[in-house]
């Protein structure tokens, strides 16, 4: 279960992922009108596994690829900040529940509709025992302003004017427009606290196999063997007490082949993993030297529509397609089943800061697309379509690529149209979210996307007229006049009432075609346990909790 998202080596518009959480669980955030496959199997949601019986010292977890980067710039998919977010810590702290809280900053206000203002707290200490100051704060932020840095986080700091020193201790940050957005990334990546001085030591090497990191985190980063292995160690002067890690070192082994990570994790040479791949999961459910769990997820696996010049340029093609897909086919074939169809490029658990009654409206009332080919097959011939031809690109990343793919291409040849495959490499399929000059002739590819801070509309932001992760240059005026509104809306639940009515026409128009969600699993050897289970590991300090079982 592999996803790749964008990695922009440029300025970006705004960017992707994340929000709050629903206070608790949501079966992989599924809407009201997805209905878990019939031959689904049982599985449940995890919030926390069992407590540590005591300290370990070490154990050792597998990564599904080696990380691009750990500069924090450029920290943008699974497997840098599945490592990153044990290691650096960001002014706010995104919890396993999609909530946020203080972080390296104790407190922050919105001192005005366009300035927040950050408490920075004492008594931490990077790695390397200098004390974390307010410059500091303002160096690490300020890159992402920096062109010659290119930071894939720039969406987030889009409208900012102003990132400054204001107090001994406090930082304040001034925006162009009120930006309700700003605040809620802090977080992530986009929030994270590096010494001014690592980042002037280490120049193009910050981040990299030799120039490593300095950060606050429970365990600090001490090896980068490239292509094999990362290692941390703990970090005893560590400022919070209730996170201070049980185990004394934490190993990450780069492991791309699904099958040898399973067989690891089967032998024990290898104690957990994140993001199993499915069809491994009942081997591990049965090998009895572990545990797998399903945690909360914000991610769906989508369609997205890169050319919108060609014949998915007609919303009747896209609707058609929709029509002729057989989710619940691709949801048993690519994911076992594990989760729901959705009919939305959100997942409940990012809605959490909305009224009930405002993610009811949410979802309810969306276009479910039933599969009907005679109405799919009109529809392509009303829009003239019919014979024409789109690209579908993919890579040979892991089985729901191939089955996503295929099972697209076939539904599509179905309906009228002439449908092909173009398989690239990962690192091309990876440029896919980049490069605009990678999709040229490509029609349709396919993602998994999650977001990365507690509100839909860092979802929807995507889509507006104009932004980096807008691949298909979409434009519909009536959602970029709500948008820019939702943006400026102080109010959680009013603004969450705006992203409602953006979902609403994303499922009429589908610049996306929504496919399916599912939980996060993870699996945990019968040597550790004190997981919790959720997408949050890419911004909580998930590590520091694991010890002996």
């Amino acid at each position: 279960m592999s996803a790749l998202r964008s990695r922009s080596t440029r300025r970006r518009g705004i960017l992707l992922v994340v929000t709050a959480v629903v206070g608790g669980l949501v079966l992989s955030a599924c809407t009201p009108q997805a209905q878990p496959s019939p031959s689904a199997p049982d599985w449940e949601l995890t919030a926390q596994t069992a407590d540590p019986s005591g300290e370990i010292d070490s154990f050792t977890w597998a990564n599904y690829g080696e990380p691009y980067s750990l500069d924090y710039a450029y920290a943008f998919d699974y497997a840098d900040n599945m490592v990153l977010s044990n290691v650096c810590e960001s002014l706010l702290r995104l919890n396993p529940d999609y909530t946020l809280t203080p972080g390296l900053a104790e407190s922050f206000e919105q001192t005005s509709p366009t300035t927040w203002t950050y408490r920075i707290r004492d008594g931490v200490s990077f790695h390397d025992g200098s004390p974390l100051t307010a410059a500091d704060v303002v160096a690490s932020m300020s890159r992402h302003l920096d062109p010659e840095v290119g930071s894939s986080w720039f969406s987030v700091y889009q409208n900012v004017t102003a990132i400054e020193q204001t107090g001994d201790r406090e930082v304040t940050v001034t925006t162009a427009i009120p930006d309700s957005q700003f605040n809620q990334g802090m977080g992530g990546s986009a929030g994270v606290v590096e010494s001014a001085a690592t980042l002037a030591e280490k120049g193009a090497d910050y981040g990299n196999s030799t120039g490593l990191v300095n950060c606050t985190g429970p365990f600090e980063l001490a090896e980068w063997q490239s292509g094999e292995s990362i290692t941390l160690t703990r970090f005893d002067d560590y400022w919070d007490e209730s996170l201070r890690a049980k185990s004394g070192e934490v190993r990450f082994v780069f492991m791309n082949d699904a099958n040898a990570r399973i067989n690891a994790l089967k032998s024990g040479d290898v104690d957990g993993s994140w993001m199993l791949p499915t069809d491994g999961i009942a081997q591990l459910q049965a090998s009895g030297v572990g545990d797998v769990y399903f945690g909360l997820s914000t991610a769906t696996s989508n369609l997205i529509v890169s050319d919108t010049d060609g014949p998915l340029s007609d919303p009747r093609v896209r609707r058609a397609l929709m029509m002729a897909l057989d989710r619940e086919g691709i949801l048993e074939a690519a994911a076992k089943g594990y989760g729901a169809v959705s009919n939305a490029l959100t997942t409940e658990s990012v809605w959490g800061e909305a009224s009930e009654q405002t993610r009811v409206d949410a979802f309810s009332g969306l276009e479910e697309y039933p599969r009907d080919l005679e109405a799919a097959k009109q529809l392509v011939e009303d829009a003239g379509a019919t014979g024409e031809k789109i690209v579908f690109a993919t890579a040979p990343i892991s089985n729901d690529f191939t089955v996503v793919s295929q099972a697209t291409v076939a539904a599509a040849q179905s309906i009228g149209l002439d449908a092909e495959i173009k398989t690239v490499t990962p690192n091309a399929y990876t440029a896919l979210f980049s490069d605009p000059s990678a999709r040229e002739g490509v029609d349709l590819f396919y993602t998994v996307w999650y977001l990365s801070s507690p509100d839909p509309l860092e979802m929807y932001g995507v889509l507006r007229t104009g932004e980096f992760s807008n691949y298909g240059e979409w434009s519909d005026a009536d959602f970029d006049r709500i948008a820019d509104e939702a943006v400026g809306t102080a109010d959680a639940d009013a603004r969450a009432k705006l992203t409602g009515e953006l979902q609403h026409i994303a499922n009429e128009q589908l610049p996306w075609l929504p496919l399916y969600s599912s939980p996060m699993p993870v699996f945990v050897g019968e040597r550790i346990t004190g997981v919790e289970p959720s997408i949050a590991f890419l911004y909580y300090p998930w590590a520091a909790t694991i010890g002996a079982r």
